[in-house]
């Protein structure tokens, strides 16, 4: 698994700095947040992940679970 390390915030920082997390996701896309050096959460911006999938039928829960389906690293 590739993972760009300008992606990774520690749990402590996205505590800390939920702000700046969320603001780091809405311009990334998304970030990975690490627990104890391993990846635990991923924080997503919903508009560009799913944004074309919305504006269909499908729900939110179907569009998601598309996307995680996609995500194999996850």
């Amino acid at each position: 698994m590739l993972l760009d390390t300008n992606r990774i915030v520690s749990m402590t920082e996205a505590n800390q700095n939920f702000s700046k997390v969320v603001k780091q996701a809405e311009e990334d896309g998304c970030v990975v947040i690490f627990k104890n050096n391993r990846p635990k959460f991923v924080l997503m911006d919903i508009d560009k992940c799913l944004g074309e999938k919305l504006q269909t039928e499908d729900s939110l829960e179907d569009a998601s679970r598309d996307l995680l389906n996609k995500a194999k690293w996850l």
